[in-house]
Formats: C-alpha cells, sequence, structure tokens
C-alpha cells in the first residue's frame, strides 16, 4: 500500500446509477462501505437504483453536514467517492475535510460539475473547446451571438447542471433562442436543481465519444471508449440511439485520450472514476461535458463484457492495493447497447413484438419496459430512454451485431402506438 493507507470503509457520496455497484466491488475486496447521501430519498430518477442494505452505514447530510463530517473522520475511510451526478458536489466538499490527502483539488471544485466552469478551466489549461457563454441574462447572449459571429447559426441551449442530456436543446439557426432560453431559465431540472443560469454555445457537428477513465495520485487510466450515436427526435436533440464500444487501435484513440486527460488536469481531477463526453470535430476534439463519477446507466456491467473490467474495478483496486492500473485496454468482443425511443405519442397496443429480442444472436441483456396500455410520450432524452428500456448485443463479430441491431430497430418500428390527447409518460 501507498504511505495513505487507512484501513477503513470506502465512502460512497450518493451511491445511486452505476456508483450503486461500489459497494459489491469493494465487499469482494474485503472492504465495507458507508453511504453518504444528499438526502433521505434520492432523486425519483435514480431511486430504483439504490440499495441503502449494501451499506454498513448511511450517513445523511441533510441531517447536519457538521455532524456528517465528524462521523466520517471518526471512521478513518480510504476515500470518498462521488457515485453519480448528484452526489459531485458533496462529495468535493467532504473529501478535502475528511480523506485530504487522496481529494480532488477543492480549488477546481466547480469545474467537475458546473458546465460553464468546466469550460472555462479547460479553455485557461490551453486546450481548444465549444464556443459558448453561460449566464441569465438574455442581453449577453445576444451580445455573445454578434461577438462570435453565429448569427443564423445552429445553437445548443442546456443547463449548467443537469445530467442524461436533460434539457439539452438545439435551436436550428438561432431562431428563436430567445424564447428557449427565458422557457428554461429558473426552471426545475430532472435532478431538482433550480436552472438559474444556461449554457449557450455553438451547435458542433463531428462523431461523439465518451472517455471513460481511472485515476489516483494524478495518474490517469482509459478503461474504455465509446462512440455515441444521436438523433433529434422531433424537436428534441442528443436522444440516443446507440452505443458502441471501441478498439483502442481505432485512429482517434490518442487524439481522444490525449485530450481527455488533458481536461482531467484542467478540472483537478485526480482520484476516482470520470466520465469525459467529447466530439471529434474536423478540428479535433472538441468538450461536451465531463462527470467526475463513473459512467452511469450500469455502465460498468457492460464494460467488464466488452474488456473484461471496467473503472470502477480499476479505482476499487487501486484504493485497496499498490497494483498499478494499466494504461488501457483490450476489446474483448464487440458490444453495443440499443436504446428504446418512441418517435411519436400514443397507447401501446402490441408491445409482444419486442419479445423477438432476446432470440436474436448476439443478445446479451435488454430491459424493456414497455407494456400494452402504456401512454408513451416522444422520447427527449437519456432519462425518457432508460424509462422504456435498452438491449444490450455482444459478439465477437462486428457483423453479427450490425445485424441484430438492424432487427431491433425493426421490430421497434412494428411498436403501434395509438395518438392520445395527454400522455402522461416520459
Amino acid at each position: 500500500m501507498s504511505a495513505y493507507a487507512p484501513a477503513g470503509p470506502a465512502v460512497i457520496v450518493d451511491p445511486y446509477s452505476s456508483g450503486a455497484l461500489y459497494a459489491p466491488a469493494f465487499r469482494e475486496a474485503g472492504v465495507p462501505s458507508v453511504a453518504l447521501v444528499t438526502a433521505p430519498a434520492p432523486p425519483d430518477v435514480y431511486a430504483a437504483s439504490y440499495r441503502p442494505e449494501d451499506f454498513s452505514e448511511v450517513i445523511v447530510a441533510s441531517d447536519g453536514l457538521s455532524t456528517a463530517i465528524a462521523r466520517l473522520r471518526a471512521l478513518r475511510p480510504r476515500c470518498v467517492l462521488a457515485g453519480c451526478e448528484s452526489g459531485v458536489e458533496l462529495a468535493d466538499l467532504v473529501a478535502p475535510q475528511v480523506v485530504p490527502e487522496v481529494a480532488n483539488a477543492p480549488e477546481t471544485a466547480s469545474a467537475r460539475r458546473h458546465k460553464g466552469d468546466m469550460a472555462r478551466a479547460v479553455a485557461q489549461a490551453g486546450l481548444p473547446i465549444i464556443e459558448q457563454i453561460c449566464t441569465d441574462d438574455p442581453d449577453e447572449v445576444e451580445a455573445w451571438i454578434e461577438r462570435s459571429g453565429l448569427r443564423g447559426r445552429d445553437l445548443v441551449i442546456k443547463p449548467p447542471k443537469s445530467a442524461s442530456t436533460d434539457g439539452v436543446t438545439r435551436v436550428a439557426r438561432g431562431e428563436g433562442w430567445h424564447d428557449v432560453f427565458t422557457s428554461m431559465l429558473g426552471q426545475r431540472n430532472r435532478l431538482g436543481l433550480l436552472n438559474d443560469r444556461l449554457v449557450v454555445q455553438e451547435y458542433c457537428e463531428g462523431t461523439e465519444y465518451v472517455v471513460d477513465t481511472a485515476s489516483h495520485a494524478g495518474v490517469h487510466s482509459v478503461s474504455d471508449i465509446c462512440r455515441y450515436h444521436k438523433v433529434d427526435n422531433g424537436g428534441h436533440m442528443a436522444v440516443y440511439e446507440s452505443m458502441s464500444w471501441m478498439s483502442p487501435l481505432f485512429p482517434a484513440y490518442a487524439d481522444l485520450v490525449g485530450y481527455a486527460f488533458g481536461v482531467l488536469d484542467a478540472v483537478g481531477m485526480r482520484f476516482g472514476a470520470a466520465h469525459i463526453e467529447l466530439m471529434l470535430t474536423q478540428r479535433g476534439p472538441r468538450l461536451i461535458e465531463i462527470g467526475a463519477r463513473p459512467h452511469g446507466g450500469g455502465h460498468p456491467h457492460f464494460c467488464r463484457v466488452a474488456t473484461g473490467e471496467s473503472q470502477l474495478d480499476r479505482v476499487v483496486r487501486r484504493f485497496v492495493s499498490d497494483e498499478p492500473m494499466p494504461a488501457s485496454y483490450q476489446l474483448r468482443q464487440h458490444v453495443r447497447v440499443l436504446f428504446l425511443m418512441a418517435r411519436r405519442a400514443g397507447r401501446v397496443r402490441n408491445a409482444s413484438v419486442l419479445d423477438e429480442v432476446k432470440n436474436l444472436p448476439s443478445h446479451h441483456f435488454s430491459r424493456i419496459a414497455i407494456r400494452d396500455g402504456d401512454r408513451l410520450a416522444i422520447t427527449k432524452d437519456l432519462f425518457g430512454s432508460l424509462d422504456l428500456g435498452f438491449v444490450v448485443l455482444a459478439h465477437p463479430e462486428l457483423a453479427r451485431v450490425d445485424a441484430d441491431a438492424q432487427r431491433m430497430r425493426e421490430l421497434e418500428q412494428q411498436v403501434v402506438l395509438v395518438p392520445e390527447a395527454s400522455p402522461r409518460r416520459s
């Protein structure tokens, strides 16, 4: 072990989504886990993933932060790690006071959560970014559009502290941006946070990737790279269609990893898992955003199928031993996640057509939550996609995955949605 080697538990802050997988992984390594939760109950979008029984103790920060910190200090934990997006800020607040030797840089904490601040930190580190502004003043946006030469160009408007593409809106040719901006400002996103400011940026074209990493003492390791395919769905931008694991031998690997590691350094990411979304443009990689927590949606499960391990496994292993993390990864088989999507609203009439999905040769896992009689709204973000479900395909042959993905979409298109006036489900 390193010089800092307390024998206490691992503390997981808001252990929801993929963060719920930390406790079983630490337990397998012989280490108990303690949950530090922001509030007594998780946000609704994360409730299904919470397993309090996996933890030796649950500490509620809203009952008194100073009391929580005193209790954590008494436990002498080996680490304090963010489980999901809602826990990033609390983890960054608590870790320097409880485990300063293994905390991320406190002076750049806001850059690990706030999209405007993270872009600013990355630009100050000398990395190119997407042209953008973060403000609550539409007059500032108007002046920025003119100054940046973006008049008549597509724009993107999004909350600075949302997650899972919640609220991400594309404004074609910039027409009506003012109405979109003012309608989103002051609203609460699906994490319950107030949109007190908004990010407005140029619409950037290219191929979107995510670089998942594990860091320890400022040394970074790439555990996987996935390519996203997103589509416009009605008026909603950035709706996930699929996610595919990439071989580390693909041409853009070095450029993406070099830029991602620069982002990690810029925002002060020293310990733990991170999730860096990048757009590979003709001018090179550009930051979309970084999540200072594991890739959500149960991603570590499926990463193990693709590569043999995950970023979460590397983080856990490094906190219980001196075994160095590998710099990269190997792709053992082709894995693709297909996200279900409602392209129109209506009541489901024949959900059973999707039963065939489990018979696809490359079918690995599926969770399909569509039932006859369900009222569906048009899918507008990743939360909406996950409400409907997803299918994971895995096979040594890429052609098999491609063929099965096409068949799955054919089945999805056969689902009949009878139009109704007021869909209740999103």
